[in-house]
């Protein structure tokens, strides 16, 4: 902890300076409701010999389990030489680079990030960052919005993550903005594209969320799906896992002009799941529509003597001084973050990522044939997919979770408190950090629990 200087007079004497009895009247203007009580768990201070103990006691109950979650959040393997590049002190302690003389390694780093993203996504520029996925959807829902004018509407498919489209909600249901649902198929777990026409009918629509894979893992018609979006006047917003597309169509290929927007998070490139973060979210756009990207976008020039160097080339200064008339309030990035997955796919290549997301792919087919062979598991939508598919189990899935928990394995993500109608049924994800035995492991875990 710091070390903070003020005694209980020093505090006395500034809060009668500004009027105040107490510090909690500094912050009277947050509801009770949203205020959280006295920490009674933590205990009088300890010293650090106490400290230690207690961490080595907290992390041995940290176990790790054989993980078949995916649903956003995905084990893949990162080269050791990630993590041990990305946190040497130049670039662990970087900040936002406003005085490029002295940010040059910061800014190429960032410049060659948005040449790879722009690269996988098929698209004219990217931006050096945003938070995480879901804020980067809602993020490009604001920017298709701006970019239409006479429409609030966008049209969000029900195979979106449930917490994407939660996160989206929360951050533009405030502006005005409708997000109306596109039921999927019950067959396939994908989007039908003549499903769109009731929508359009309706009137003028702003933009339409793509996802590829969706969220079963099932793969959408892309190219149906963007050009009937174009066919409307609307906005084609990708939202795309970054790894798939080693293997993938880019979203700036689908249709007969690509989509307008490409978004995701960036966690599968090199970010470890660490408990649910930090990621980043990223962000791609064409050409037309770059300077309504928010965010700030890093560019390569030369100076007086032709020596190149690199600069902040775009970014709304409105983001930090005029916030009611800001593009978009994000000022930081994740740029830690997207230090590391510059690395990973430096390292990598695009064979290194191919072949990581064909084995992905290969290992959640196996996971899905093997587990089909258990008495009353069957795999729902027989779509093509990318690394996970919807099993349907025939009882509940809760407890078949928890119940392989308690041997040792992560068994998936329960769907049904999310998807009532898809009944006890679990999304299950197999990375190429599997193996023929954690697949047979995972079978021998789901029979038993049943059993």
């Amino acid at each position: 902890m710091p070390f903070i200087p003020h005694t209980e007079q020093d505090i006395a004497a500034m809060l009668a300076s500004i009027g105040a009895t107490n510090i909690d009247e500094l912050f009277d203007e947050i509801p009770a409701a949203l205020k959280s009580s006295k920490l009674t768990a933590i205990g009088d201070g300890l010293n650090e010999m106490q400290v230690a103990r207690l961490m080595h006691e907290r992390a041995a109950l940290d176990n790790q389990p054989l993980n078949f979650i995916g649903a956003g959040a995905y084990e893949h393997h990162i080269p050791a030489a990630v993590w041990e590049i990305a946190t040497r002190g130049e670039y662990y302690t970087a900040y936002t680079p406003y005085q490029a003389e002295a940010s040059q390694g910061t800014l190429q780093t960032l410049y060659e990030y948005q040449t790879m993203i722009a690269s996988l996504t098929g698209m004219d520029a990217s931006n050096a960052s945003l938070y995480d996925g879901a804020s980067g959807l809602a993020e490009a829902i604001l920017m298709a919005v701006r970019s239409h004018k006479s429409s609030r509407r966008v049209l969000l498919p029900s195979t979106v993550s449930p917490l994407y489209r939660s996160v989206a909600q929360s951050i533009v249901k405030l502006q005005g903005i409708e997000l109306e649902e596109i039921h999927f198929c019950a067959e396939t777990g994908n989007i039908v594209p003549e499903s769109l026409d009731s929508h359009f009918a309706r009137g003028d629509v702003a933009a339409v969320i793509i996802p590829q894979p969706n969220f079963f893992g099932a793969l959408e018609d892309v190219d149906a799906l963007t050009d009937k979006t174009h066919a409307h006047g609307a906005l084609a917003i990708a939202l795309v896992n970054p790894l798939s597309l080693a293997l993938l169509k880019a979203p700036g290929q689908w249709g007969n002009k690509g989509a307008d927007i490409a978004v995701g998070d960036g966690q599968p490139l090199g970010a470890p799941l660490s408990s649910g973060g930090p990621y980043f979210g990223f962000m791609s756009c064409k050409q037309a529509l770059v300077r309504q990207m928010p965010g700030r976008i890093i560019g390569r020039t030369v100076d007086l003597d032709g020596k190149p160097g690199f600069t902040l080339t775009l970014q709304a200064r409105e983001q930090h001084i005029r916030r009611a008339k800001a593009t978009s309030n994000i000022c930081s990035n994740q740029g830690l973050m997207v230090a590391a997955t510059t690395i990973h796919m430096a390292l990598l290549g695009s064979d290194g990522l191919r072949r990581a997301a064909a084995a992905s792919h290969a290992n959640t087919q196996a996971l899905a044939v093997q587990a089909g062979g258990v008495q009353g598991v069957k795999r729902l939508f027989g779509t093509p997919h990318f690394h996970e598919v919807v099993l349907h189990l025939p009882e509940s899935s809760a407890r078949v979770l928890d119940s392989m928990a308690g041997q040792g394995i992560s068994g998936g993500f329960d769907l049904q408190p999310h998807y009532p109608q898809l009944g006890n049924a679990i999304l299950v994800c197999a990375t190429e950090t599997k193996t023929g035995e954690d697949i047979q492991r995972f079978v021998a875990a789901l029979r038993h629990a049943l059993h």
